[in-house]
């Protein structure tokens, strides 16, 4: 048997696995056949595909993948099939951070300045619970990066950019504007206070420790991603492989690959508090409050909400070729991670449908 024909053998037991696992542990067949549905437009012949897991009471309740994960090698998506997360990377960022703080080797509160000296001097007065909670004022950094430029920008390269600022866009605290600009900083803050390149920190901290064996903040000709999807776009004459654009080498705010598999050892890390403390978790999980008393509806890595006086959690992610999204309701401890490798879609509305099978 060929290599790819076995990888197909294979793909297809595993999602048959999955499905009947997923009747056995809580999705009866009225809600597969309901996901099913949500996801046929990813199962379409020919088509980029998707991957989801619903996890429950920390058990995995159903786990299945949709169409391709590679249209010219036909490789179909699994659970093990490693997307490129784009946001719901600042998870990982803001823990690597929360990490560090647990550690004594810095705090939420010092100056971004102190870490890296070549803050330009309009920036002195952020900290790093303005770059995690997004209310820094800082530009995007992809505002000077043209659309003619070829070569990759990288973490480091955002702060020669946002030199070409000369101001904030609001004084540090008083305001909330999501930016990439503040998640690529604390990528090389990471590197300074611990010593080590970003991506071996989160390999050495959060990944291995974890058991996420498929996951890697990518970086060209230095690591590879086993399992990978790649991304696409359509257009008029059908789909067109769209998998990197001239800011995907930013790996703090969008450069981690990983799986759905891999996602419930993440999860469960979450709700045993493996890597850092409930207290700390809380506090990733508490809106930011701005200089004027008003809350946001940001914590550090993860958009925050009360529905009826019950905590949600989630974050999307959308970069060319790829769309997600993990949305969690820690007080039910249920997940929903959605992953695709297709430029369109809307994977929080879908993840949102899904968890409304399974909440209580």
């Amino acid at each position: 048997m060929s290599g790819g024909r076995r990888g197909l053998v294979v793909a297809v037991t595993l999602a048959t696995v999955c499905v009947a696992g997923a009747r056995a542990q809580g999705a009866d067949a009225g809600r597969v056949r309901t996901i099913d549905s949500l996801f046929a437009p990813y199962s379409a012949p020919g088509a980029p595909g998707a991957s989801v897991v619903v996890i429950r009471r920390g058990r995995v309740v159903f786990e299945r993948a949709y169409g391709l994960a590679d249209l010219e090698a036909r490789t179909p998506a699994a659970p093990r099939t490693d997307y490129r997360l784009a946001s719901v990377t600042k998870q990982f960022t803001a823990m690597a951070v929360m990490l560090l703080t647990a550690d004594g080797r810095l705090t939420y509160d010092d100056s971004v300045s102190r870490w890296l000296p070549a803050l330009p001097g309009y920036a002195r007065g952020v900290t790093i619970r303005n770059l995690l909670n997004h209310t820094s004022g800082l530009w995007y950094y992809e505002a000077f990066v043209p659309d003619t430029q070829t070569y990759q920008v990288k973490d480091r390269d955002a702060l020669a950019l946002i030199a070409q600022a000369d101001s904030l866009f609001f004084p540090p605290g008083s305001a909330y504007r999501y930016s990439n600009t503040g998640y690529a900083l604390l990528a090389l803050v990471v590197e300074a206070a611990s010593g080590m390149p970003f991506a071996r920190f989160l390999e050495a901290r959060i990944f291995r420790p974890l058991g996420m064996r498929g996951s890697v903040a990518f970086e060209e000709g230095v690591s590879t991603v086993p399992n990978r999807a790649f991304g696409y776009s359509r257009d008029s004459s059908g789909w067109h492989r769209t998998d990197q654009s001239n800011t995907s080498a930013v790996l703090g705010d969008g450069g981690v690959y990983t799986s759905v598999r891999d996602m419930v050892r993440w999860d469960r890390a979450l709700e045993r508090h493996t890597l850092v403390s409930a207290e700390a978790q809380q506090l990733a999980w508490t809106p930011a409050t701005l200089t004027s008393g008003s809350a946001t509806e940001y914590g550090f890595g993860w958009f925050v909400r009360r529905d009826e006086g019950r905590l949600r959690v989630w974050h999307a992610g959308s970069t060319r070729g790829f769309r997600n999204a993990i949305l969690r309701h820690p007080d039910e401890r249920l997940t929903v991670v959605v992953l695709t490798n297709r430029n369109e879609g809307d994977p929080i509305a879908i993840a949102e449908r899904v968890a409304a099978l399974f909440r209580n």
